[in-house]
């Protein structure tokens, strides 16, 4: 057991005791019958040097072993998971959150202040609910529009995967399929997210992985409203399975006074038609991108007009389209023989058994002749012998032994 040398070396009483740890769904793994190994006080917290009890599980097949790296005093105060540091919430960085609900970080930096501030939360917290964040910021706070945006809606399982065999990189890994680790390039050594300290994503400064998300989050696309004003209906797509119309009806209900709302479960999607064009145009933008049901963030569009689904209309032509450079051009048009092969002062040919042959094998003058002066069948061709059966070779034997009819 590694411990520090502070005051908390020699005041168990600090010490922290647990029997489950505080652990998100993607950390926790896909398999229900998950076995940890508990070791009590087997490591100190990285944030508050504290023994705290550490778990130690593996969260699925070809996956790597993971444990807890924080006490859970540390992981209540900003309700994040004791292994990956994620909100519990929106599994979002703690930069991210914070700055989206606009929450200062007030806790103490030193080793002493920290152990008194500490001290003075456990006491605290065994008065009220454990299952909740003792920060009061985050219980007084709702959802913003940019955690809504960025929330994880469903587990991100890759995130368990083993690390890169270091063996394989330098070509040296002899153990094949039965490698634990992953074969693979590793990541670029510059990038600024190979190099992440767990201090700066706890106390949300100087998080790469943040700072990515905030970007992205800045460049996230809108929802431009259609031009023709009559239309009032919105798509929604990605609806779960079980959800029934009242309760989509009740998502909606709130936006402005809904004229109709058809539900297609076979496709899983529904179409909500508002009464007027500007509670349509709230509802487009409190819901893209936002609205989470069931698990799953639903896809928003607007609807088509009725009227003008296509270039159909008598006022409204094709549009003319560039073309394609490095294709060939139009091709000339054909003949006129092509266009009529019978020409319009000859009368069509006789129905006889053997015009369709007469057809194909005319040998004739011009089209401009009569029907009459086509040239007669081609006979058939003569008959093909092996040179086995060639009459000539076989001499009067093959007369000889020729069947008599």
């Amino acid at each position: 057991m590694a411990v520090s040398k502070s005051t908390n070396t020699y005041n168990r009483q600090n010490w922290e005791d647990s029997d489950f740890p505080i652990l998100c769904q993607t950390c926790l793994g896909d398999n229900p019958y998950i076995r940890m190994t508990k070791e009590k006080y087997g490591k100190e917290c990285k944030i508050c040097i504290r023994p705290f009890t550490v778990f130690r599980w593996c969260p699925g097949a070809r996956m790597r072993f993971k444990k807890t790296e924080i006490c859970q005093t540390c992981s209540k105060l900003k309700n994040v998971c004791q292994t990956c540091l994620l909100d519990l919430e929106y599994g979002l960085p703690i930069q991210v959150r914070d700055a989206a609900l606009k929450i200062q970080d007030d806790l103490p930096r030193n080793e002493v202040n920290k152990e008194y501030y500490i001290q003075n939360l456990d006491s605290q917290m065994s008065k009220f609910d454990a299952t909740q964040p003792s920060n009061s910021a985050l219980k007084s706070k709702g959802a913003s529009d940019l955690l809504l945006r960025l929330a994880r809606t469903a587990p991100y399982y890759k995130r368990n995967r083993p690390h890169v065999c270091s063996f394989w990189v330098k070509g040296e890994c002899r153990r094949g399929e039965e490698c634990p680790y992953r074969h693979e390039k590793p990541t670029d050594p510059d990038d600024p997210l190979a190099d992440q300290n767990i201090k700066d994503r706890y106390y949300g400064v100087n998080d790469p992985v943040a700072e990515k998300l905030m970007r992205r989050a800045a460049a996230m696309p809108a929802l431009p409203p259609p031009e023709d004003r009559t239309v009032t209906t919105l798509y929604i797509g990605n609806l779960p399975e079980n959800i029934t119309e009242e309760e989509l009806r009740g998502h909606f209900y709130q936006y402005g006074e809904i004229r109709s709302l058809t539900l297609v479960p076979r496709a899983q999607c529904a179409f909500v038609q508002y009464t007027t064009r500007s509670a349509a145009e709230h509802a487009a933008e409190k819901t893209f991108n936002r609205l989470v049901i069931g698990g799953k963030r639903l896809t928003i569009k607007w609807g088509k007009s009725q009227g003008r689904q296509g270039p159909n209309d008598k006022n409204e032509a094709m549009p003319a389209l560039e073309p394609v450079p490095g294709l060939p051009g139009t091709l000339p048009p054909p003949p006129p023989a092509f266009l009529h092969p019978f020409p319009p002062q000859m009368p069509p040919p006789p129905n006889r058994p053997n015009d369709f042959f007469n057809l194909h094998h005319y040998a004739g003058p011009a089209w401009g002749a009569p029907w009459g002066g086509m040239a007669p069948p081609v006979p058939p061709p003569p008959a093909l012998h092996y040179p086995s059966q060639d009459p000539a070779r076989l001499g009067a034997h093959a007369h000889a032994s020729a069947p008599q009819t």
